[in-house]
């Protein structure tokens, strides 16, 4: 009866108390981050699919630009060439990713290329935020998207043409500065803050490593004494973040997806004493017009006259109570008894929140 209930709504099973996670899986270090590189290219060697050059004037220009670099002198005409096209490419810098490594790139056409399938990227230098080059990228493309059109109009597409990945497709020509070493201690940034996840955890690190070797500087964050030699500091961190820790449990809430009928009921939610009566209403008005003909050779005159039937049917639907402090399958039970819905069960919930007997953050998404 509860998976019945429960399709498509989601329930999060009650536990009496979290499991233990590694630091690894709650928390990360400060410092040690992605970088977002960016940079802008051409895609070469398409079969008729690229940008329309005459609506994409970008285009043309790159490759003038480009052609310009190779030493030749290329005619400022309206050229169309359609096996190009303009690409943004876009890639995540690894943390200690050094020169002569290889990261994977996402390219992305810009233009109205239709798409980008067996091209050729050619040398895009990716900057960071701070405009400095990273990495450069260049390759074939690996496109899982197909568009195909026939000469009568007819078109079928298959996931995105326009975008595509190029695995170990780029470069690293510059590392990020670490901060691996020189500071006296390490910073460990809690993924979901909270408080008791936070003290938790500085317990947790002060029972291995000794007491005041961890510190909770708020619900986020956790400040450990660390040794300042770079080599020393790699084994004290792969120590740190292999401790476990017992999170806290989180705060009660519950989530509804207005758009497909999900909802997701947390833990801890609790509903205090109310009664709940849940019933469908439907009225229905019919109209139905009669026509008075009179005799013939009357000198009578045709009359409409309207009919209007209104019923109204109501479905019968049991009222349950909920005892102050039932728990969640307590309610996923009462709300089975009258046959609720999942769009049933969201307005129960809007109408117990409304009336402050359910003690639990509503989220509508």
């Amino acid at each position: 009866m509860l998976l019945g209930l429960l399709l498509p709504v989601t329930v999060a099973q009650a536990a009496t108390q979290e499991p233990a996670q590694r630091i690894k899986d709650l928390a990360t270090f400060a410092g040690v981050r992605n970088n977002q590189i960016i940079g802008y290219g051409l895609v070469v060697g398409l079969p008729g699919t690229g940008d329309q050059t005459t609506q994409v004037p970008f285009t043309l220009q790159s490759i003038q630009n480009m052609l310009s670099r190779q030493g030749l002198s290329p005619s400022a005409g309206n050229v169309q060439l359609k096996n190009v096209a303009a690409v943004m490419v876009t890639a995540s810098l690894p943390p200690f990713a050094k020169p002569g490594q290889q990261i994977d790139v996402t390219v992305s056409s810009i233009g109205n290329a239709k798409s980008l399938r067996g091209g050729e990227l050619l040398m895009t230098p990716l900057k960071g935020v701070d405009g400095q080059i990273y990495a450069v990228a260049q390759g074939s493309l690996l496109v899982g998207g197909l568009d195909v059109s026939g000469k009568d109009g007819s078109r079928v597409t298959v996931n995105i043409p326009t975008a595509g990945r190029i695995p170990n497709g780029a470069l690293v020509e510059r590392s990020v500065a670490s901060t691996m070493g020189g500071a006296n201690s390490v910073y460990l940034d809690l993924n979901t803050p909270d408080f008791t996840t936070a003290k938790n955890m500085e317990k947790a690190i002060n029972q291995m490593l000794g007491g005041g070797v961890a510190e909770a500087v708020d619900g986020g964050t956790i400040r450990v004494r660390a040794p300042q030699d770079a080599n020393a500091r790699v084994g004290f961190m792969s120590v740190l973040e292999g401790i476990e820790v017992s999170p806290g449990e989180g705060a009660a809430k519950v989530v509804v997806n207005a758009r497909t009928g999900t909802v997701v009921i947390g833990q801890n939610v609790r509903i205090e004493a109310a009664a709940v009566s849940h019933g469908d209403l439907t009225v229905t008005v019919k109209e139905n017009a009669q026509v008075s003909q009179p005799a013939p050779f009357s000198q009578g005159q045709t009359v409409v006259t309207p009919n209007s039937q209104v019923s109204a049917k109501e479905d019968k639907k049991r009222a349950f109570l909920f005892n102050p402090g039932v728990t969640l399958n307590d309610i996923v039970k009462a709300v089975n008894a009258v046959g609720a819905s999942p769009s049933d069960l969201v307005a129960i919930l809007e109408a117990l929140k409304s009336a402050g007997a359910l003690k639990a953050q509503l989220i509508v998404i």
